[in-house]
């Protein structure tokens, strides 16, 4: 079938500020623009015909120009929730300047609402739908709504992102995906309603093709697995890792590997041993809370069937740091759950740990709840402006079973205990003390610490001259890093970095949430509490 020639301007919108994984400060420091690369959008330009042009403008690291906007027959949109305010002004500039917006990505599919002005609406998995939207384009259709079958998307037909349609010197790394959905059934979480609880996965084929491109673009270095949870489907996994690591063999291991999986990861030592042997270097595990009953009513009962420091060292164990999520804000959060999280924190020697405050995603079986139950604060909870200017503030978006100042009181406690300077450092020195020594033998290791030993003396000097209240607990780690486990230096210089950034971020939320503290209590000195009427039935729920 042949197309007319469409030119198409992709614009990637930007995330709100001030987000656990934005990396402001450390990003800079390192000679990037942004953490990451727009996957999704790079994976729609490749299902596009051939014959239409795309340009790209990511405005995390550009700016958009009329020049742009007046090439443009066509303009292309949408992201996540962190994104949505971004992505309603495009809508607006792009109507300005007199061109048809297309928007689709997660945050439409679960809020079409909210994009109504949008001339066509993209929802659920492009695989599933994008033919049929550019079918109906040649035929000259230029408004409506194009929804794919749930869960249903071919992720085999999914092709090569256009990794060329990037620099990779304005990234920190470069994301790959080869699975979506998520077999457990999280009450707080989307993906299982965006993407299905059945994980489908692309073929290893298809992950070495992808592989061979980066490499032939020149791309070396870190490599995310941005699966939100990569062991989904075991099987799979298993099936593919051996492909994977017979072709880092094969180019030398070119990439550091990262990705997200759930805490029974700990539990499969062949797994971990593959991992390991392909070159994983870090994993992002959901732990949430450390406490047996809040993991129950929230639905994640898979952390409830093992020790939660005790996998963490099994993992690490393997030579895998370890990023944590936790969330305050479950309806049996009790007090003291604060000192029982940093407890949990400490015990595994986990030095990164994103601590959030929860938050009702739209369509998610928790937000289910909280309408039955009358608790969802105004416009189904979705509150942009809130989280418009500094994302880390965004959560609560309900009414809490609690005082909503205890709640904010814990996130301040926690936070200022595990980014104190010397808690932090003494839990990234047990960490990197108890990783594996060797992973994939000292000539791997010293090429890595060579390909990116600018980058060492870059942030070794910014830490001497600029942070004083880490400089001698990191130069002390370097030291007896470089003594006792010298393959690790690399997991030193990590969180070194990730510290430059979340040292900073961690008091800036502990500020702003101390001040809202205050006020609260000034707004309720003279009136009690309120919960909701219907308490019977929201205290049942929660047991």
């Amino acid at each position: 079938m042949t197309f007319d020639p469409c030119n198409v301007l992709m614009i990637y919108p930007r995330f709100n500020p001030k987000s656990f994984w934005g990396f402001e400060g450390a990003r800079e420091l390192l000679g990037a623009h942004y953490p990451t690369i727009p996957l999704g959008m790079i994976t729609v330009a490749a299902m596009l015909p051939n014959c239409w042009k795309v340009r790209l403008v990511n405005l995390n690291i550009e700016e958009l120009c009329q020049d742009d906007l007046a090439w443009a027959d066509l303009v292309m949109s949408g992201g996540m929730l962190p994104q949505q305010s971004d992505t309603l002004k495009i809508i607006e500039l792009a109507h300005a300047a007199g061109k048809p917006v297309v928007v689709g990505g997660p945050d439409v599919t679960s809020s079409p609402q909210l994009y109504a002005a949008a001339d066509i609406r993209v929802r659920g998995e492009a695989e599933g739908v994008l033919d049929d939207f550019i079918e109906a384009w040649r035929r000259g259709v230029r408004s409506g709504d194009f929804i794919a079958p749930k869960f249903q998307a071919d992720v085999t037909r999914s092709p090569i992102p256009r990794f060329d349609l990037l620099s990779f010197k304005d990234y920190m790394f470069v994301g790959v995906q080869f699975s979506r959905g998520c077999p457990f059934t999280c009450e707080f979480c989307d993906i299982i309603e965006l993407y299905g609880r059945a994980p489908r996965t692309k073929t290893p084929e298809q992950m070495l093709a992808e592989l061979d491109r980066l490499y032939a673009l020149g791309y070396r270095g870190h490599l995310d697995f941005v699966d939100d949870n990569l062991i989904g489907n075991k099987k799979a996994v298993k099936a593919f890792l051996p492909h994977l690591i017979g072709w880092q063999k094969k180019h030398d291991f070119p990439y550091m590997l990262s990705t997200e999986a759930s805490l029974n990861l700990s539990d499969d030592a062949e797994l971990l041993q593959m991992m390991k042997d392909a070159n994983f270097f870090v994993v992002f595990i959901g732990i949430e809370s450390p406490d047996p009953e809040t993991l129950r009513h929230t639905q994640k009962k898979q952390n409830t069937r093992r020790s939660i420091p005790d996998s963490v060292h099994r993992i690490h164990h393997y030579g895998i740091s370890v990023i944590a999520g936790f969330i305050i804000g479950f309806d049996t959060d009790k007090p003291g759950a604060d000192d029982a999280m940093v407890n949990c924190i400490e015990e595994a020697a986990i030095p990164i740990a994103m601590v959030s405050l929860l938050y009702a995603l739209p369509n998610t079986q928790l937000t289910r709840r909280l309408i039955k139950e009358g608790r969802l604060h105004e416009n189904n909870g979705i509150d942009v402006t809130r989280g418009a200017a500094e994302a880390c503030l965004a959560g609560l978006n309900f009414e809490t079973l609690r005082p909503r100042q205890e709640l904010l009181r814990q996130q301040v406690r926690v936070l200022a205990q595990i980014y104190d300077p010397k808690a932090y450092f003494g839990r990234v020195r047990r960490m990197v003390l108890s990783l594996s020594k060797l992973k994939l033998g000292p000539w791997i290791g010293l090429r890595e610490s060579l390909r990116e030993i600018d980058r060492f003396f870059k942030i070794m000097w910014h830490v001497t001259l600029h942070r004083p209240e880490m400089r001698w607990h990191v130069w002390a780690l370097v030291l007896e890093t470089l003594v006792r486990n010298p393959r690790a230096i690399r997991d030193v210089i990590v969180a070194t970095v990730f510290y430059i950034y979340l040292g900073p971020l961690s008091a800036f939320v502990v500020e702003r949430f101390s001040k809202e503290i205050t006020d609260l209590e000034a707004a309720n000195a003279q009136r009690p509490h309120v919960l909701p009427s219907n308490l019977d039935e929201v205290t049942v729920c929660a047991g």
